[in-house]
């Protein structure tokens, strides 16, 4: 019975302490998942894959042959699918042919010789729905806690619309699916670029222009083979808030979210003294607007007092704006110098508000919804101790020994042009 009274005792005041201390912080996946890189490569197969201007050879011909030499080069431990649009109808109708996008060979381990005997047999048939394509390709690789992606090699826009390719790009990447969309065009026509370079950019994916057969293969190679290097680091969807009061909890870890247009979103970190907090933001752009804009990164306290600001850094991708910034909790920032002289304790913030904010306008007709991708990197790490630099002193010591080096400074130049006009008259 006493033991029982114990036990009750001890867990209640577990309880109580873990409502004092408040919610934990919300924790980024750190460990890698043992799940496999995930791939689907997607394939135009329309009638227009017939000309022959790659090489001199049909476009159908060399994305067969890339395909091949991809299945061949396929990491062990890389599981693949390939699904195709526009394979199979060769009517007219255009409610049917746009409804003509196929599976051919499953996401996982790869039959190389089934996969290499299955896509020799397209031939260019119909209409090219990208859209109704891509949306497929995200239900083949399935939910998971890493990054999938999806390669999408096409040499024309969409011709089915509605849906919009760009606007499915938008719609998976707000559903923080963990989907990347790499692509590749495989004609030069600008309306194509335009439209893969939108489907890119809205999952943080890559747009290529392949003007040959090598290039093609070495592109697709290089995609899948940056499969197996990121899939394991899929960032943590996190809801920023509109204040700091309500803003989410977050340690240390890669987070995912959107803003809107002309938007700031409040995130809190826990930062003790001795500790730094380092962070970073990118923004994708992807989709067109105003010019003259740009991405802030700011630490401020619960109540609003600035503490540091970030500065612009490039990326090296122009479709994406990056902002980073350092703050330590023993910083000799301005206030712990007011201190000092009144002999007052320095306050130190337990909590940094991250607040990121945008200055983007949307072009005429450009949708604001879903918001632009953000990602966002916490980290906490020992304060680095700043090096001491010679202590002038403060006050009347720092005025007498500026008063006394002047006066040594001036004789010493009187000294020597006495000695120079001396001497430029002797001679």
């Amino acid at each position: 019975m006493i033991n029982f009274k114990r036990s009750t005792a001890v867990l209640l005041g577990l309880l109580a302490t873990t409502a004092l201390a408040g919610p934990a912080p919300a924790q980024a996946d750190e460990e890698p998942v043992a799940e496999p890189p995930r791939v689907e490569l997607v394939l135009d197969v329309s009638g227009s894959m017939r000309a022959a201007d790659i090489d001199g050879r049909s476009r159908i011909a060399v994305a067969q042959q890339a395909f091949n030499e991809v299945v061949d080069a396929l990491p062990g431990e890389t599981q693949l699918g390939i699904r195709v649009l526009g394979a199979t109808y060769r009517g007219k109708d255009k409610k049917v042919g746009c409804q003509d996008t196929q599976q051919i060979v499953p996401v996982g381990p790869v039959d190389r010789s089934a996969a290499k005997a299955a896509v020799a047999t397209l031939r260019p048939t119909g209409f090219t729905p990208v859209g109704l394509a891509l949306r497929s390709a995200a239900q083949d690789l399935g939910s998971g806690a890493t990054t999938r992606r999806i390669v999408l090699i096409t040499d024309g826009e969409d011709t089915c619309a509605p849906p919009d390719p760009c606007e499915v790009a938008r719609e998976l990447a707000a559903q923080g699916t963990s989907l990347v969309v790499d692509t590749l065009g495989l004609a030069p026509d600008e309306k194509v670029r335009r439209q893969l370079l939108c489907i890119a950019s809205a999952t943080g994916g890559t747009y290529t222009a392949a003007q040959s057969a090598e290039e093609l293969t070495d592109r697709i190679k290089q995609l899948v083979e940056r499969a197996g290097d990121t899939h394991t680091r899929a960032p943590t969807v996190v809801g920023g808030a509109s204040a700091c009061d309500s803003a989410p909890l977050l340690a240390p870890g890669v987070y995912a979210d959107r803003e809107a247009f002309s938007e700031h979103r409040y995130y809190r970190v826990p930062v003790r003294p001795g500790q730094e907090l380092r962070a970073s933001v990118s923004m994708a752009l992807d989709r067109p607007m105003n010019r003259d804009y740009g991405v802030l990164l700011r630490a401020t306290t619960a109540d609003g007092r600035e503490l540091v600001r970030g500065a612009d850094a490039g990326s090296g991708r122009a479709d994406v704006l990056s902002a980073g910034l350092r703050w330590s909790a023993t910083a000799d920032d301005e206030d712990a110098a007011k201190a000092e002289e009144t002999s007052a304790p320095v306050i130190e913030p337990t909590t940094v508000c991250l607040v990121v904010s945008n200055s983007f306008a949307p072009r005429p007709g450009t949708a604001a919804t879903p918001g632009m991708p953000v990602e966002l990197t916490v980290d906490v790490v020992a304060a680095a101790p700043a090096p001491d630099g010679p202590d002038l002193g403060r006050g009347w010591v720092l005025l007498a020994l500026l008063t006394v080096a002047g006066l040594i400074t001036g004789l010493l130049a009187g000294l020597l042009t006495r000695w120079w006009v001396a001497t430029w008259r002797e001679n």
